[in-house]
């Protein structure tokens, strides 16, 4: 008898994945393949928490939309990931099913990890690039770097410039924009004092 352990790793279907699956179980599913997934680190939790806190507050203030996070899974026509977080916008609220976005968030997060470096940087990228996500933000606390992709006419991500102040500034949630030596900051910057940056105190 097929056992669930068995089941995370062979070919299946994104239903029975679905079925299989569990939270004690991080995998994600990739062309018909499973793809376990490595424990984060204590400094990507952080970082994620933190974005995820400020994005939710932001969001529900001006009414914009939806923030989820890991372990929540997006449904693209290639692949079934795992986002550190997403942010869907209001209009598109009817993608999200009880366990899975069916489509794609209109901006993604991704935390880098040692053992995520090349499938967040590569592999996601490209797929959330195919997807339609509208923009990607790639966070990585390893060499300090804070990258925002944006999904131009032509369905190619664009590199967007930090302004002169060293800020991103995402055009699908509005006002939502990032001093990346935030992230690297230790400890992180206070929650509140972020808020009032952004005129939400």
């Amino acid at each position: 008898m097929a056992t669930r352990a068995d089941s995370l790793h062979s070919r299946i279907s994104w239903e029975d994945f679905l079925a299989t699956a569990s939270e004690d179980v991080r995998a994600e599913w990739v062309d018909g393949e499973v793809v376990p997934m490595s424990p984060v680190s204590e400094r990507h939790a952080r970082i994620t928490v933190f974005l995820t806190t400020l994005m939710n507050l932001l969001a529900q203030r001006r009414k914009l939309g939806t923030v989820l996070h890991a372990p929540f899974y997006m449904k693209t026509a290639q692949a079934g990931r795992e986002p550190d977080i997403l942010f869907i916008a209001a209009q598109n609220g009817g993608r999200i099913k009880p366990t899975f976005l069916d489509g794609p968030a209109d901006l993604v997060v991704e935390v880098v990890s040692p053992e995520s470096r090349t499938r967040d940087r590569d592999e996601k990228r490209r797929e959330y690039e195919r997807a339609g996500v509208r923009e990607f933000w790639l966070i990585d606390p390893l060499v300090h770097s804070a990258e925002l992709y944006r999904l131009a006419d032509g369905g190619r991500f664009d590199v967007v410039p930090a302004d002169a102040e060293g800020r991103l500034h995402s055009r699908v949630m509005e006002g939502f924009w990032l001093d990346a030596e935030w992230l690297w900051a230790e400890p992180l910057p206070d929650a509140w004092d972020v808020l009032a940056e952004w005129g939400l105190m």
